[in-house]
C-alpha cells in the first residue's frame, strides 16, 4: 500500500470491482521453510472473503489453513515520464493500481471447492466471445474426481483492505490529462481510462 493517503481510496465497491475485473492474484504467507507465494485465480464471495484453490503439491497448501495470509491483486501499471509534467525538474514515477487483502484463511470442504470451480468456469467462459462455453459437464465423472483430488480450496476472510490507486492525483488537471493521453499513446489505455474517470 502506498504511504500517501491521496492514492488510497476508501471505496469498497471500487476494490470489489478491481477484484472482479482482474480475477487473479498472488497469495503470500510464511511457512516453516520461509515466505512463499502462489499465483491463483480469485473469486470474491461478495461478503468480505475471497476464495482460491491450490495444487496439493504447492508449497503453501499444507501451511495456509488457520493462518493469516496476504492476497495481492495487480491492476494496470505504467511508467510516467517527467516530460509530461509542467516542470521537468523532478524524477520519473510509476502509476499503478493494486489491492492488498489481509485475512484469516480456512480450508474449504469438497462441496465448497466444487462450487468454486463451477463459479470460476462460468465467470471466465462468459467473457469469451463466440463458440460454445465449456462447462464442468464436459468433463467425465472420473476425470472430474481426479481434478478435485489434486487441488485444495481456501477462503480468506478479509480483515484489512489496503488499496493503492496511484493515478497522478497529485498533479494538476491539465497534467493528468496530458499524462493520460501519453499513456494511452504508449499502449496503456486501461490505466489512462482509470486516470480520467477516478482521479479528481
Amino acid at each position: 500500500m502506498h504511504p500517501n493517503a491521496t492514492f488510497r481510496p476508501d471505496d469498497r465497491a471500487l476494490h470489489e470491482a478491481l477484484l472482479e475485473e482482474v480475477g487473479f492474484g498472488m497469495v503470500f504467507a510464511t511457512t516453516p521453510e520461509g515466505p512463499r507465494v502462489a499465483h491463483v485465480p480469485l473469486v470474491s464471495t461478495g461478503d468480505g472473503a475471497v476464495q482460491f484453490h491450490l495444487s496439493r503439491g504447492n508449497a503453501l497448501t499444507q501451511h495456509l489453513a488457520g493462518e493469516t495470509a496476504l492476497v495481492v491483486v495487480n491492476g494496470p501499471d505504467a511508467y510516467v515520464s517527467p516530460r509530461w509534467y509542467d516542470n521537468r525538474d523532478t524524477a520519473p514515477t510509476w502509476n499503478y493500481v493494486a489491492l492488498e487483502l489481509e485475512g484469516h484463511v480456512r480450508r474449504m470442504d469438497q462441496d465448497g471447492l466444487e462450487a468454486l470451480l463451477h463459479s470460476l468456469g462460468e465467470k471466465h467462459e462468459a467473457r469469451l466471445a463466440g463458440g460454445m462455453p465449456w462447462t464442468a459437464g464436459d468433463v467425465s465423472e472420473e476425470r472430474w474426481r481426479k481434478l478435485l483430488g489434486g487441488i485444495v480450496g481456501f477462503e480468506l476472510e478479509v480483515l484489512a483492505w489496503r488499496p493503492t490507486f496511484k493515478l497522478s492525483q497529485d498533479k494538476t488537471p491539465a497534467e493528468r490529462q496530458r499524462i493520460a493521453d501519453a499513456l494511452e499513446a504508449q499502449g496503456a489505455p486501461a490505466l489512462a481510462q482509470l486516470m480520467r474517470t477516478l482521479a479528481p
